[in-house]
């Protein structure tokens, strides 16, 4: 097995060592290196590769710069979005969110020293609703999505939709009203509105059974009666005879 191999011990704690967040001071930006301590740092700092990213750096330093800022503030808004949508949060859980990743952009690789100051500057931008409180800056998406912005304008259609018509129906029980009204003073009775006044002993019954049929007449009866007006009708005949 090689000295080096990769099961050995020392591959292992230095795999071990690699994962999760490292020092900051020993993060080169420009060379996207992270080393583990002082000296590993240093000598990457004088390594040929370091050398020749300085030089290109050196001929448009503001270029990347600008470059560094924008990667941030695209990461920093796509978690934004993509995590906690338009739920208002403070800003510093959204940031150790974001240096979580190894791979991120460093803030001091870009135009801003704090996050303050780069929170202010998004609101200026208009890309987040900006609180600042004693705990510190509250931040809130501003969804402008083609498919999100259609999607309210729907409902908000069918929001006013339902208020026109409440208020047609209202205006069309207020008119009956109206006519009823008009045609009760045109017959001469007068409408007047009273209040309901009942004794406290008394009881309120509701009959839920509708009106009472009328009472059969016995057949029996109805035949007495029939033979009565027949012979009632023949004496009548006779007479006028």
């Amino acid at each position: 097995m090689p000295k080096h191999g990769f099961l050995t011990p020392k591959a292992i704690d230095n795999r071990i060592k690699s994962k999760g967040l490292q020092k900051l001071r020993w993060y080169c930006e420009m060379c996207q290196k992270q080393c583990r301590d002082e000296n590993g740092f240093k000598c990457h700092t004088m390594s040929e590769s370091h050398q020749r990213q300085l030089l290109l750096v050196a001929e448009n330093p503001d270029k990347v710069v600008d470059t560094f800022s924008q990667e941030f503030q695209d990461n920093f808004m796509t978690l934004v979005r993509r995590q906690f949508g338009s739920r208002r949060v403070l800003a510093n859980t959204v940031y150790n969110e974001l240096i979580g990743d190894k791979t991120h952009i460093h803030m001091n690789a870009t135009k801003w020293t704090t996050l303050g100051q780069f929170i202010k500057d998004l609101g200026r931008e208009g890309l987040l609703i900006v609180d600042e409180t004693p705990r510190g800056f509250y931040i809130q998406y501003i969804d402008r999505d083609p498919e999100t912005l259609a999607r309210q304008k729907r409902i908000e259609k069918m929001d006013q939709h339902a208020r026109d018509e409440e208020d047609r129906q209202a205006e069309a029980i207020r008119l009956q009203i109206e006519r009823d009204r008009e045609r009760y003073e045109a017959e001469g009775e007068k409408v007047e509105h009273t209040e309901l006044n009942r004794a406290e002993d008394e009881k309120v019954v509701i009959n839920l059974g509708g009106p009472k049929k009328q009472e059969a007449v016995p057949t029996k009866e109805v035949s007495a009666s029939f033979a009565a007006e027949l012979k009632a009708a023949a004496a009548a005949a006779a007479a006028a005879a």
